[in-house]
């Protein structure tokens, strides 16, 4: 039995089936674990979805920032911006059972000594409030009113966490804790403009896994999001940064595609990658 965990597909098929077969992939024997963003700005976001969604248990899935957007977009919440690639997902026969599967997946995992999440933690969480504060999106993301509850999960505010929070303003925090977030100041004030490298931290800000006393410090994480940093660490094969692992490594815009096959230990892994063509121009 293998477990690979996997950065953001993006969209991109192709080179995550050549990673499949590079590993031998078995459904019967092996399992993924998907950092989210399976969908948006690569060529097939379709193939991605029938793929994962027919590997049953054997895949296990996050929701990113895109996943929700498509979700967003199929419920005229939101207008698709030019460099959406999800309109074949729409137009396909089975988009709704596709579009259920997606809704049901999950917002963090913590199985084999590893927290799974797709941008960050925010630093006041422990592993267990992460968990049970996913569950609540997962909750809403399954519910009867979907629809009402990603009408209400756009926007930048609260930046940050309180236990007092509710409704709407407590599942916006917590989403754009697990999908959106990069940089964070020491108390977690989230900031959302900034996409660059760990150099381009704004004034005040840090990344989130750098923020001292970060209640998962001791616990190894692993997030896609971020393919600067992504790329960067993976290339510079520094292994784990600050006791997490950033696998996202853009793909879809002509970096790898690279998965993590876990070891018998946490934080123990061994990187396989595949090189991908650029298929979606920065900017």
């Amino acid at each position: 039995m293998a477990l690979y965990l996997i950065g953001d597909l993006q969209g991109c098929n192709e080179p995550l089936q050549r990673l499949l077969r590079s590993v031998d992939f078995s459904p019967s024997r092996d399992t993924l674990y998907l950092l989210g963003d399976l969908v948006n700005r690569g060529p097939d976001s379709l193939g991605v979805l029938r793929s994962l969604s027919a590997l049953g248990d054997a895949a296990q899935c996050l929701l990113g920032n895109h996943d929700l957007n498509l979700l967003g977009i199929r419920h005229g919440l939101r207008k698709p911006h030019r460099s959406d690639t999800v309109q074949q997902v729409l137009d396909a026969p089975d988009c709704e059972p596709l579009l259920d599967w997606l809704r049901h997946r999950r917002m963090a995992i913590h199985e084999h000594g590893w927290l799974m999440v797709h941008a960050g933690v925010l630093p006041q969480w422990s592993a267990a409030q992460t968990m049970a504060l996913a569950g609540e999106v997962e909750q809403a993301l399954r519910g009867p009113d979907l629809a009402g509850f990603l009408k209400a999960m756009y926007g930048n505010t609260p930046d940050q966490w309180q236990d007092t929070l509710a409704g709407a303003e407590r599942l916006r925090v917590i989403v754009n804790a697990l999908t959106r977030m990069r940089f964070c100041t020491a108390d977690g004030a989230m900031e959302f403009a900034t996409t660059g490298s760990t150099q381009t931290a704004p004034r005040g800000y840090l990344p989130w896994f750098e923020v001292p006393g970060r209640k998962t410090a001791g616990l190894p994480v692993a997030f896609g999001h971020w393919s600067t940093l992504g790329a960067e660490t993976v290339a510079s094969g520094s292994g784990l940064l600050a006791n997490t692992l950033p696998l996202d490594t853009g793909c879809v815009w002509g970096g790898c595609l690279t998965a993590a096959r876990l070891g018998s230990k946490p934080g123990q892994f061994e990187l396989i990658r595949v090189q991908c063509p650029q298929v979606q121009a920065p900017g």
